[in-house]
């Protein structure tokens, strides 16, 4: 049996998005995985429309908190209950491309990397093409992660059985970005495909979507997770606001 792959995907209140999200699993050439769902205490029909797939695929199992706790815990959770030889992260509202999994495994494997993401393409709320493509870098450290964070969350995978597993910072936002910093504590480089393997679903409400909020989990992240000094946290701040500005010029 092909080395199983654990696909950890923290939700709320994504019942519009996560049945194409979970047919997008469902279509991957590598078939020996587990798509654990965690749910944040949704308030739509979430659980409705989960359940419809735990009924029928044994490999998609969903757990719902006992109270609302962020995205972090989810995702922590959905971590320990894990059982693969490799972690790989997606988002309830993000599609992953057919052979997003063998093909990245294959990468892992041929080169022996234990760390890894892949390029993307954004897509709107509806899921139609934003003609926006995100590369990633061939090698990125610690340090990269913190000055650009070229890595989309969704395309990430890591060799459990090489790194173990770890605690998601607890803070609402960037918590992602926190996670491939502990991970960076212990393996050196996380190493980029070039191939288009997940598209990414940029939605109008997300908190995201808003710069402004996201200097303070920026702050949080490198202050009181990091443990960055007062300058180096403000030029890191600086450097992600003007890398913004442009982008967005």
């Amino acid at each position: 049996m092909s080395d199983l792959v654990s696909i950890i995907t923290p939700t709320y209140n994504c019942g519009k998005f996560i049945e194409e999200t979970i047919e997008s699993v469902l279509k991957q050439s590598h078939e020996n995985w587990e798509m654990i769902i965690v749910d944040d205490c949704s308030t739509d029909n979430t659980k409705e429309v989960v359940e419809k797939y735990t009924k029928n695929d044994h490999r998609i199992k969903y757990y719902i908190l006992d109270k609302n706790s962020g995205a972090a815990v989810t995702r922590t959770k959905a971590m320990e209950l894990a059982k693969g030889n490799y972690i790989a992260f997606l988002d309830s509202d993000d599609l992953w491309m057919e052979d997003k999994l063998k093909r990245q495994l294959d990468f892992m494997k041929n080169n022996d990397y234990a760390f890894t993401c892949t390029a993307y393409e954004q897509i709107d709320e509806m899921g139609y093409p934003l003609n926006k493509v995100i590369k990633t870098k061939e090698k990125t450290d610690y340090n990269g992660i913190l000055l650009s964070c070229p890595v989309g969350n969704s395309t990430v995978m890591y060799n459990v059985d090489k790194l173990g597993k770890f605690t998601v910072p607890n803070i609402r936002k960037r918590n992602d970005d926190a996670l491939w910093l502990q991970i960076l504590k212990k393996e050196r480089y996380i190493y980029g495909m070039k191939d288009i393997l997940m598209k990414y679903r940029i939605r109008n409400n997300s908190i995201s979507s808003n710069k402004l909020q996201l200097v303070k989990y920026h702050w949080k992240l490198y202050r009181e997770i990091e443990n960055l000094s007062i300058i180096r946290s403000t030029f890191h701040i600086c450097y992600w606001g003007v890398l913004k500005t442009l982008r967005i010029k």
